[in-house]
Formats: C-alpha cells, structure tokens, sequence
C-alpha cells in the first residue's frame, strides 16, 4: 500500500471515505458538548461513529486533572501516554471530527498540533456530512484496546496562553484578540452559561462569532475566511484567540491557520478563568 498523503488540513467526506481503510490513517471522534445540552460525546460515540474511529476524549481524559478548569491542555507526558494508548504513531496520518460539524474537533486539532503532530486534518462537515452522504455508520464497545503507538509529544509553548501573558498582550498593539463567543455574552447583554463568571468581555478584544466562518454546516472557502479575517488583523503580527473554555477558540487558530497567518495562540483558559470574580479586567457594552 502506498503511503498516504493529506491533500491538506481540511478534508471532504468523499476523501476519508476513499482512504479509510489506509494503513497510515488513524481517525479521531472528537466529539464534546457543553454540559447544559446533557449530551454525552462518548455515549454518542458507541452508538454511532465513522468505522474505525477512536475517542479522543479531551474533557476526561486527555487534559489537566490538575485544573478546576475544564479541559485544559495536560503536559507533554501525560499527552504522550494517552496518544501512545489510542494508537498515534510518530509517521501517523490524523483525521479528526466530531459529531456537530465542525464544532469541537478543531479542539483536538489544536492540542494536537501544538504537541508536535504534524499531518494533520480536521474532517469538514464532520458526522453530519459524512451520514448526509449516506456513508456507513459503526457502533458498539469497542473495547479491544489498540496497539500501543510510539508518538512523544513537544509542547509548542507558543501557541498557548495563559491570563498572564494575555493581560501584557492586551497593551501591545501588534496583537489582535479574538473572542469566539456569541455577541450578547461578549458585549456582556447574556448571562455566561457557566455560574460564576462575568459579563463582557477583555479591553480591546474584537468579537467574531465562531458560527460566522461556516456555511450550511462547512467551513467557508478560505478566500472568504480572508475577506473576514483580514480586516480584524490589519497592522497586527500576531493573534490570540479565546471562547468560553478553549474549545471555539481553536475554530478561530484553525482559520487563521487556512488564510496562512502564522503567528497563532490560544487562551486556553479562556472565560472560564478570565471570568471569574478577581482583578483580571473586563468590559462590558
């Protein structure tokens, strides 16, 4: 068998259905909901999942058990243990997707690709446009285990940031911060769907709804990611993006990564820690 190559970072249903069966290609479900939806990515991962499928479970296991944050990104050890236990090789080719479109699988992306992958995809249009193609569906335990894999993660430190140095970068004119939430919780008119946090959003960070670089369900061709992305960073170097807890966010770093913009981090904490009642500074419309 030939080896495999991907045709880049974005990947339609029609190639992962022609190559699915290649030895090199290892394919993550990335599946993760917000805990008020009372969905469960790994529930929905038996049930139903493109063959072949691992679960890459971010909010349980593959993170900082460390943190009262959710999900945060884990050391480069435990990141290496838990990839070597789903069968990630050095040479691996990754597919990742999840089960609303393109909503959380630019998550593991991210954390993926800030610990040293490097081919690397994220499926577009995710579950739903594999099943709207009418392509088969897995389900069951899956409890065989994998052989165990030889990847070793390396932090990119950074592509990740954390309160305090996102509070210098507030002050520092060559860096753009982009909010992925929805308008009302970054202008501060809706109640944060956490308890606990804040209203509003940090001084001087420009909002774009993470839903705006979608069209009917696939992200927008990368000209039209340009035309919206551009304009935000005009006289900027770098970016840094957040969400509520570091999971939208990605969708912003995946973007900004088509249109080719290179200097990219994200907060991983995100509003979940900026939101907290303390010092850090917030703004509200």
């Amino acid at each position: 068998m030939s080896t495999l190559q991907l045709p880049g970072s974005l990947v339609s249903v029609a190639w992962l259905q022609q190559h699915l069966q290649h030895d090199d290609l290892l394919l993550f479900d990335a599946s993760w909901h917000m805990p008020a939806t009372a969905r469960n990515g790994f529930t929905e991962w038996q049930q139903e999942r493109i063959s072949g499928a691992r679960f890459f479970d971010f909010d349980g296991r593959i993170c900082d058990p460390q943190s009262s944050l959710p999900h945060m990104l884990p050391d480069a050890d435990s990141f290496t243990r838990e990839l070597r236990a789903l069968g990630l090789n050095q040479d691996s080719k990754v597919v990742v997707y999840d089960s609303m479109g393109m909503f959380s699988s630019p998550r593991a992306w991210w954390m993926l690709a800030v610990m040293g992958c490097a081919d690397l995809a994220i499926l577009d249009g995710g579950l739903p446009a594999w099943k709207a193609a009418g392509f088969a569906l897995q389900a069951g335990e899956d409890v065989a285990g994998y052989r165990s894999g030889n990847f070793s993660a390396k932090l990119d430190a950074a592509r990740v940031v954390d309160a305090r140095r996102l509070l210098v970068a507030l002050d520092d004119d060559a860096v753009c911060v982009l909010d992925a939430r929805p308008e009302p919780r970054f202008s501060g008119v809706a109640e944060e769907p956490r308890a606990g946090l804040r209203r509003g959003h940090m001084p001087g960070a420009v909002n774009l709804p993470f839903a705006q670089l979608f069209h009917q369900g696939l992200m927008k061709p990368d000209a039209e990611l340009a035309q919206i992305l551009q304009p935000l960073l005009e006289g900027k170097t770098r970016a840094i993006c957040s969400c509520g807890s570091g999971v939208t966010a990605c969708i912003l770093a995946f973007a900004l990564q088509r249109i080719g913009f290179a200097e990219v981090a994200v907060y991983d904490g995100s509003w979940c820690e900026w939101g907290l009642p303390g010092d850090l500074p917030v703004v509200v419309d």
